[in-house]
């Protein structure tokens, strides 16, 4: 069962994440959805989209690829996976993989499952599906498994400084 924790305003509430600390930072609206994770489910995204009862086209996974040796952020709709070719091209690199996930994780400052594309422990080239702008507002990681950040595709491509490119295919 999703618990809506609320539009998050001021200061920190408890059990803050660094992806919902640096949105309050930025005063930007948005509201925080828990759930109940299973740690057996086999994906995490389509997880959150059933326990929160949203379509999987607005609720977005993010991913950690390499391109062409650097650690680049892919943000794509649960619904679908990643195009590396075009992760590649929108970032302007010629060659794209999956990252390590040990890098991943040392990288960002979050466990598989639960990275955010907000508040990293270091802040990477971020691509965001152009997907996102058909909805007014989407749900990505807050920082953990079993919660989850919705805001405006725009205000998550303006803090991340992210791309807005095709690169999700069903």
């Amino acid at each position: 069962m999703a618990k809506k924790a609320g539009k998050q305003q001021g200061g920190r509430q408890q059990g803050g994440t660094p992806a919902t600390v640096a949105l309050t930072a930025a005063g930007t609206a948005f509201t925080v959805h828990a759930y109940e994770h299973d740690p057996a489910s086999a994906s995490y995204g389509e997880e959150a989209a059933r326990a929160l009862g949203v379509e999987p086209e607005r609720v977005f996974k993010t991913l950690v690829a390499d391109v062409d040796g650097e650690l680049t952020v892919a943000v794509v709709p649960v619904a679908g996976q990643l195009d590396l070719k075009a992760l590649a091209a929108a970032a302007g690199g010629k060659r794209a993989s999956m990252a390590d996930p040990a890098a991943a994780e040392r990288t960002t400052g979050y466990v598989r499952g639960g990275i955010s594309p907000l508040g990293q422990r270091r802040r990477l080239r971020t691509v965001l599906d152009s997907s996102a702008s058909a909805y007014p507002t989407i749900c990505v990681s807050a920082g953990r498994r079993g919660l989850e950040v919705e805001l405006a595709p725009a205000d998550l491509a303006a803090l991340t400084n992210a791309v807005l490119a095709p690169i999700g295919r069903a």
